[in-house]
């Protein structure tokens, strides 16, 4: 097993002392959940675990059903342990220890101490382990992790509960999925930045939040540049914890000389930051980050970028790979998700049921590409899950929320995990305390309650509608079908909005359509094509592609759509890619179809 190899994991907030964990870690399953604590005994220097059998080997970050975690068992396992030592390369007067995602429920020990404990399996946490460190330079962490395959009542997005993925859903992700890495830090440090984009105003609202010691009196100082050239440089003091302030940046005034400083996929301008602590003089922390001036709201019936209105051309993707699942291959393979996305004529992505790992957005971000961020979804209403759901959604948000690439919020998916709205009122009001809740955490974006049918509140109107005939798509979308749409015609079997949520004018757009299967005849090995049609040659899979692309770009109706699917994912074979990103069609040729710009040929 090769370690893996991976840049820094959290790009929004960069620091130079750290140090990665990943490679390899003693593993043991403990499916009948035997062992509550690794039960140390300690001699002299050595720390010794007494009870739990490491009987095999991991590579971290990649999960034990993964074939690139060097195990590949997919089995059913409610629960495994983790542990490795390391020492630290730099010292500071506080040593983090952070955590990129681990599924479902984890415990950490380092030196035999319990440092933290954490519920979600889609998003980060973070411990301050200086106090379970001692004066050895040696040290012992150890991980368990709880994820019960059975549990529907928790957030789980594709993966599956049935032993052998079926129909839509995926292999199971257990355990640690993200990088695990140490920071050195200040006694005093900067725990968090929020940035803001005001696009009207020309300016950028800038949040700090600080941790450790805070008796002394801090300042904060923040430059934003671009290009080498300085745009602003503030200091602020702290007060409490934080120093909220907002930076404004020299407004050009017109459009030509102002988009040289907006962001965008066709331009994607990030605006470089550096952030310091100060204390008596001395700068005490320093960290590196980025931003960006783009605003994305609704006006009447279209999305609108940068205050102009702007037609979307997104593809889902369910970012998953055949060797490594939800865990990315390399931080290259993310980049070049990105540029594959873009070099077939889509400025933008629908992550389904997955919380990304930071390092796509980043690409996202540099590169430019929009993403509609949504909610992996539970698949049973109880008050247990309402409460899963409502803590792990707050903390994406919290993770994401500086992303310029980021636009859309969607917590809910096709009523999944709230399966009676047309009845139950606990479930109606179940989305629509998400939704408003959405808009509280962030007021900058637009937000869609519940994605492909049976809307209620939301910002734009999402409409899951896996016809393959082309015509059959333009009669029930055409310019003078809209009334009739939402008070007759049932796409996906559904009503579009609930009783008493009338369309309001809120943009329409296609956010499920396609979904063609295509596998080569010499590329298959026997098993399952799965799709919502299908196609038996290159020719075939080019027109029906070609035929469909071209309707929903000419549809006045839509504010624009998402193509099912980037690439093929384990039975999926609907994508536009194989599942090792090779195209099924020359990139060029898929990209003039993606714009509507081969009509005929």
């Amino acid at each position: 097993m090769t370690a893996a190899v991976f840049a820094y994991p959290r790009p929004q907030l960069v620091r130079e002392n750290w140090l990665s964990l990943n490679g390899i870690w003693k593993f043991s399953f403990d499916d009948e959940n035997q062992f509550s604590d690794p039960s140390y005994s300690t001699e002299t220097d050595s720390i010794k675990p007494t009870s739990i059998k490491w009987d095999l080997e991991i590579l971290v970050p990649y999960p034990p059903e993964s074939k690139a975690s060097g195990i590949g068992n997919c089995d059913f396992h409610h629960a495994c342990w983790y542990q490795r030592d390391f020492q630290l390369l730099a010292q500071g007067q506080r040593v983090l220890l952070h955590f990129g995602a681990v599924d479902y429920r984890a415990r950490v020990w380092v030196n035999g101490h319990l440092v933290v404990e954490h519920e979600g399996g889609h998003t980060p946490f973070t411990a301050d382990i200086t106090h379970a460190m001692g004066d050895s330079e040696h040290h012992l962490v150890t991980v368990y992790a709880e994820d019960d395959p059975h549990d529907l009542a928790k957030p789980r997005g594709k993966q599956d509960w049935e032993l052998q993925p079926h129909s839509i859903w995926y292999p199971r992700t257990t355990g640690i999925w993200q990088t695990v890495w140490l920071e050195s830090v200040a006694s005093t440090y900067i725990q968090k930045i929020r940035w803001t984009p005001n696009f009207d105003g020309f300016e950028i609202g800038c949040d700090t939040i600080i941790a450790g010691d805070l008796k002394a009196d801090f300042t904060v100082q923040v430059k934003i540049s671009h290009q080498g050239k300085l745009l602003a440089d503030d200091h602020y003091k702290i007060f409490s914890n934080e120093a909220a302030r907002k930076l404004s940046l020299s407004d050009p005034g017109i459009d030509d000389s102002r988009n040289e400083l907006l962001w965008s996929p066709e331009r994607p301008t990030l605006l470089d930051a550096e952030i310091m602590l100060w204390r008596d003089g001395e700068i005490i922390d320093r960290v590196c980050s980025y931003t960006a001036l783009r605003s994305a709201h609704i006006n009447r019936d279209r999305f609108m970028l940068n205050g102009r209105p702007y037609f979307l051309r997104l593809v889902l993707d369910q970012g998953y790979w055949p060797d490594t699942l939800m865990t990315p291959p390399s931080d290259d393979a993310l980049r070049r998700d990105v540029e594959l996305a873009k070099a077939m004529g889509f400025n933008g992505v629908r992550k389904h049921q997955k919380i990304e790992d930071p390092r796509y957005l980043y690409w996202a971000d540099k590169l430019g590409l929009l993403v509609w961020e949504e909610m992996p979804s539970a698949y049973r209403f109880t008050p247990t899950a309402v409460r899963r759901l409502v803590r792990e959604w707050a903390e994406v948000i919290e993770r994401d929320y500086n992303h310029p690439c980021i636009i859309v919020w969607v917590p809910f998916n096709e009523s999944w995990g709230v399966p009676n709205l047309t009845s139950t009122q606990a479930h109606r009001n179940a989305v629509e305390a998400l939704y408003h809740l959405t808009r509280t955490f962030d007021s900058t974006r637009p937000v869609i309650g519940n994605d492909g049918w049976e809307a209620s509140a939301t910002d734009i109107i999402g409409i899951h509608d896996y016809d393959a005939n082309p015509q059959s798509l333009a009669a029930r979308y055409g310019s003078s079908a809209q009334q009739e749409l939402f008070d007759r015609r049932r796409p996906g079997g559904r009503i579009l909005t609930l009783d008493g949520y009338p369309h309001r004018g809120q943009p329409i757009v296609l956010t499920e359509f396609g979904g063609i299967a295509y596998a080569k005849p010499n590329a298959g090995d026997g098993e399952e094509v799965w799709g919502y049609s299908q196609a038996f040659s290159d020719e075939e899979y080019f027109h029906s592609y070609r035929d469909l692309l071209h309707v929903v770009n000419e549809t006045s109706m839509f504010s624009g759509f998402c193509y099912t699917q980037f690439a093929d994912t384990f039975q999926e074979a609907n994508g536009l890619l194989f599942a090792d990103r090779t195209p099924k069609l020359p990139l060029d040729k898929i990209a003039a179809a993606t714009c509507n710009k081969l009509v005929g040929d």
